[in-house]
């Protein structure tokens, strides 16, 4: 063999090794891209996933919330159905009470006047209050109920309460009764 045919057979060699070890590179990019792709793939995976579960951590903190306020809720209406079934018997023991007032008899009236504040204090002590209303006060549509208008007895009761026909209450906050007026004119 001649030394050009040597030569000629260590390129040939040398390139066919280039050649592999330049394909060998180009799997093992490849598959390290793929590999890349894949770890990509899995942090959009899991950067999504965190977000649904925040949602939905979320979303959990906002329904106990909202069942805890309509629990509190709740319970305050359950009262106070009880509460506004009784307003009658308030103001039947009142004109009771008024007509009691009149007679001789002070063991009976004594008697029902003792029920009444046992009946009051207990109502009062669940957060029963009477909204207090006097004849010359300035009417309120917010809180007043008007029953009907009469001509005023003077112009200072024009705009003013003249008479109170029913006792308004408060449970709370929140006015369960609006106490009934007669209003000057």
């Amino acid at each position: 063999m001649s030394d050009k045919e040597n030569t000629f057979d260590d390129e040939f060699l040398e390139n066919e090794l280039l050649e592999d070890e330049t394909q060998e590179q180009k799997q093992e990019n490849e598959i390290e891209g793929e590999e890349l792709s894949e770890e990509e793939k899995l942090r959009e995976e899991l950067v999504k996933e965190k977000d649904k579960f925040l949602r939905l951590f979320a979303e959990f903190e906002n329904y106990k919330r909202r069942t805890s306020k309509e629990r509190m809720e709740l319970f305050k209406t359950a009262g106070q159905e009880v509460i506004v079934s009784l307003l009658p018997v308030l103001d039947d023991f009142d004109r009771a009470i008024k007509e009691l007032a009149k007679t001789d008899d002070m063991e009976v009236f004594k008697g029902i006047e003792l029920i009444n504040v046992k009946l009051n204090e207990t109502l009062k002590s669940k957060g029963l209050e009477i909204l207090e209303v006097r004849a010359g006060d300035v009417f309120n549509a917010d809180i007043h109920e008007a029953i009907t208008q009469i001509p005023a007895p003077d112009k200072k009761m024009k705009g003013k309460v003249i008479d109170v026909i029913e006792k308004g209450f408060k449970l709370g906050d929140r006015i369960i009764r609006h106490p009934k007026v007669v209003v000057g004119n």
